[in-house]
């Protein structure tokens, strides 16, 4: 079991680093709700308190109605700071479980960042955001969601971009968060994939935040994606905890 203040700190950095454009709190639940993009991050309910587990069934029904506003399905996120009652309860309504995720982290002075790219963050959004998106397999993402995104975050934050002559090879964003850097849109071009360009580009974000004086990388990634889960463990990083999305069933 994860200590619930370190979960709870890496929640808040993630908050931080993946804004939300709107956040409504009911208790301790964070409703955080994004018209301009997709992400279930950007859209779900985040419970931040095991113990705050009163009114389960008024609540969601109260909270569902923000999210029929965004034309959005209500989506929970379940880390361990969701009150078990809750588990219980959606799960007696028969809600589903997707996309179990884990939160990585790694302390940098232990981590072998030297070799691969040597890398500036580029300065230009919309270059970013165009090779982010040649590269996103979501098409539910915009150039105007992500530029918008992009532009909300408040921590400094470098994003960094290998091309070639065949277009956008690999992007990496990496948000410095004091102590924290948080790493988001790590993507590689289909065929180039295994080829080491994913572990170059970690390594130059990496790199560039401490530099910053960050002394802790982070991330989150699908437990499904044995590819990713190998690179990152090969670098170095260790779970902290995991997260699930609850949704309605069909």
């Amino acid at each position: 079991m994860p200590k619930l203040s370190m979960v709870r700190r890496m929640e808040a950095v993630g908050f931080r680093a993946w804004p939300a454009a709107s956040v409504h709190y009911d208790g301790s639940w964070a409703v955080r709700l994004t018209a301009s993009h997709p992400s279930r991050r950007l859209n779900s309910v985040n419970p931040l308190d095991p113990a705050d587990n009163r009114e389960i069934e008024r609540r969601i029904a109260r909270i569902e109605q923000r999210f029929r506003a965004y034309e959005r399905p209500i989506v929970f996120r379940m880390s361990p700071l969701a009150p078990a009652e809750l588990q219980e309860h959606l799960n007696a309504i028969g809600w589903t479980r997707a996309d179990e995720t884990r939160v990585l982290a790694a302390q940098l002075a232990q981590m072998d960042l030297e070799g691969g790219y040597e890398l500036l963050p580029v300065r230009d959004i919309g270059r970013f955001v165009d090779a982010a998106i040649t590269l996103n397999a979501d098409e539910r993402v915009n150039k105007p969601g992500l530029t918008e995104l992009l532009e909300s975050i408040r921590p400094p934050f470098g994003m960094f971009l290998v091309e070639d002559d065949a277009g956008p090879a690999a992007t990496a964003l990496c948000v410095h968060d004091n102590e924290m850097a948080g790493l988001f849109e790590i993507s590689v071009r289909q065929g180039l994939r295994n080829r080491g360009y994913g572990r170059s580009i970690v390594r130059a974000a990496l790199r560039w935040a401490a530099a910053q004086g960050a002394t802790t990388g982070w991330l989150q990634v699908e437990a499904a994606n044995t590819s990713a889960n190998g690179l990152y463990g090969r670098l170095g990083f260790e779970e902290v905890y995991r997260y699930v999305y609850r949704m309605r069933g069909d």
